[in-house]
């Protein structure tokens, strides 16, 4: 949720801040701008729209050696140029770029800048105004600025341009990411690596409530009271390459195709040298110590995490809970004595999640991160970290990551079953290499999910998903990806309770996608099915070899049943993806969403 892209050295400024907010485009965006320095003065651009769009609005003439970059997603003030980042004080000195929420910046208009002129609605504006505020009653900039986030209440990552200052970059960061990155003569800041990889792959972690002032050659780290800080820098090994379409025409189906190969990474990442599953011994301790485990996430990662809660269960014999972030952090329920937490995230930056993190770390629990961004914010904080291994998530709609998750959790649920003892008949390193194989098969088969998307989907406004069980999970993370990228309705239920309400909504051609990989509840589901189809509804039914029937529209490749929404998100995947193509949506940006959600 927005990018912030800024440089300073002897390079073309105008092309690093342009070819790195693109690299940033996957967070979800609306407006973007740039701002350059040189001993010429200011050159500041910005629009709504795309990047593309901003490129039209650059001077190609300009040269620079410094500048900010940024790409906003609205929460304060509809999208607009006035809006857009950066945003100047009113004299034009400070110019700056920033990413979070200021929580108490009415009150900080009110009770500070009583009398100043703001030119945008949002909250930034105030942060820039404060620093001009404080310079103007004789501070220099660095104790002017660190003065500001003193005020601040909320979150924020912010990097800021004197331009009486050709010298210096200011950057500060509270609970919304940002990674400073070193090279030879040269600095950048940026929310993502991805975004400067090209430059360097050397990087500092800047923390909560830090305050940088960076040249050419050097960055002084110091928390808010001015105290030095020392942090060695860390190497980000992520392959730029992966992070290029090829010849895909989006990045969502690319990381769809991806799957199997991630799958096989997984298992590389996590197997000892006698080919066994292995977790470092902490985690294990931390996992069969507990008394309940608490999974904390958000959307896909939530689902990700109902199904691990299956596994965990049913493999390990430890009791579960599955929780929404958002929810958990003002409505806590009643713990157990000694809980675990368990964090998902692709990013490891979601906002929520971090919240329900700071909470219990104060309370004294444990903390296990799954991300697929080892230097993350969450990985970082919490006390042990499973990396997702799935390479880089271009696509805001989640596919990979989340097949990912489930793979890592199912690790998770049966070396922990093994180190309490538990003889589970199950060989998950020949199961998972098998679900591999059936993912293969079914990205192989685009044309058969083409045609029925088309077919099911064309004139459609809405949808429903019905499943059971396990099968239930895995509707909802279809219903979600079919809404979040085709914009259609939809929504995913328990089969069971559809006769509790939801079957008032069936009439005639109503799109029912219908769920059977489970044999327990095989006979309940297809009773489901009936009770729609009387009903008048279109059904597209998904099945597991070995439980088809002659009518299903799409049949499954047959995996151990454990591992099915492994495979069964797949065809969910590639229908959303048929889906949203053919009614001309954008699928890797769908709008008024974002990759990596850092405000809560």
């Amino acid at each position: 949720m927005c990018g912030i892209v800024g440089y300073i050295g002897q390079q073309d400024t105008k092309e690093i801040l342009l070819n790195g907010l693109q690299k940033l485009e996957y967070r979800g965006y609306d407006s973007a701008g740039i701002a350059m320095l040189n001993e010429n003065g200011t050159s500041l651009f910005k629009t709504k729209g795309r990047i593309a769009e901003l490129r039209k609005h650059v001077d190609a003439g300009i040269a620079a050696t410094m500048g900010i970059g940024h790409t906003r997603w609205a929460t304060h003030g509809i999208p607009s140029g006035n809006n857009a980042h950066p945003h100047q004080s009113a004299s034009g000195r400070f110019l700056l770029v920033h990413n979070g929420v200021i929580e108490n910046y009415v009150e900080l208009k009110r009770e500070q800048l009583a009398g100043t002129t703001f030119v945008s609605e949002t909250d930034t504006e105030v942060i820039v105004a404060l620093v001009e505020k404080f310079s103007n009653e004789g501070l220099d900039t660095k104790t002017a600025f660190r003065r500001t986030l003193q005020l601040l209440e909320g979150s924020y990552a912010i990097a800021m341009i004197d331009c009486e200052d050709t010298d210096n970059l200011y950057v500060a960061k509270n609970k919304s990411p940002l990674l400073l990155g070193i090279g030879d003569g040269f600095h950048v800041v940026a929310s993502d690596a991805m975004a400067t990889l090209r430059l360097t792959d050397t990087y500092i972690e800047i923390h909560d409530k830090e305050i940088l002032v960076v040249n050419r050659e050097h960055a002084v780290i110091q928390d808010l009271d001015g105290t030095p800080i020392e942090r060695r820098p860390f190497k980000v090994t992520m392959d730029a390459s992966e992070m290029e379409k090829g010849t895909y025409e989006h990045f969502m189906l690319k990381e769809i195709d991806e799957q199997p190969l991630v799958m096989r990474k997984i298992l590389e990442a996590y197997e000892n040298e006698d080919n066994r599953l292995a977790l470092a011994p902490e985690v294990l301790s931390a996992t069969t110590g507990c008394d309940r485990i608490y999974i904390i996430a958000c959307g896909t990662s939530y689902h990700a995490g109902l199904v691990g809660k299956q596994l965990m269960e049913k493999l390990a014999g430890v009791p579960v809970e599955v929780h929404v972030a958002s929810e958990f952090s003002y409505n806590t329920p009643l713990l157990s004595n000694k809980p675990l937490f368990i964090f998902i995230s692709q990013s490891g930056e979601t906002a929520d999640s971090r919240s329900v993190l700071v909470k219990i770390k104060e309370m004294g629990y444990p903390a296990l991160t799954l991300t697929n961004v080892p230097g993350s914010t969450l990985s970082r904080e919490a006390d042990y970290t499973l990396h997702l291994h799935a390479g880089p998530e271009i696509a805001v709609a989640s596919t990979k990551a989340y097949t990912a998750q489930i793979a890592v959790l199912a690790i998770l649920a049966e070396t922990t079953a093994k180190a309490k003892g538990a003889l589970n008949d199950f060989d998950l390193v020949q199961e998972l290499a098998i679900t591999a194989n059936a993912m293969e098969v079914l990205t192989s088969q685009k044309e058969a999910l083409e045609e029925l998307a088309h077919a099911f989907f064309e004139t459609t406004g809405n949808a429903f998903f019905i499943g059971r069980s396990a099968d239930y999970f895995v509707c909802l993370e279809g219903a979600l990806k079919l809404k979040e990228i085709s914009y259609i309705q939809a929504e995913g239920f328990a089969g069971g309770e559809l006769k509790h309400g939801t079957i008032a909504l069936i009439e005639d051609g109503t799109p029912v996608v219908a769920l059977d990989t489970q044999a327990a509840v095989h006979g309940a589901i297809r009773g489901n099915v009936q009770e729609v189809a009387a009903r008048g509804a279109n059904v597209l039914t998904l099945s597991m070899q070995g439980l088809e029937q002659d009518d299903d529209s799409f049949v499954l490749p047959h995996v151990h049943e454990l591992l099915t929404p492994l495979v069964s998100v797949v065809p969910m995947q590639l229908l959303a993806y048929y889906a949203a193509l053919h009614r001309g949506c954008d699928v890797d940006k769908p709008r008024n969403l974002a990759k990596s959600v850092t405000v809560e």
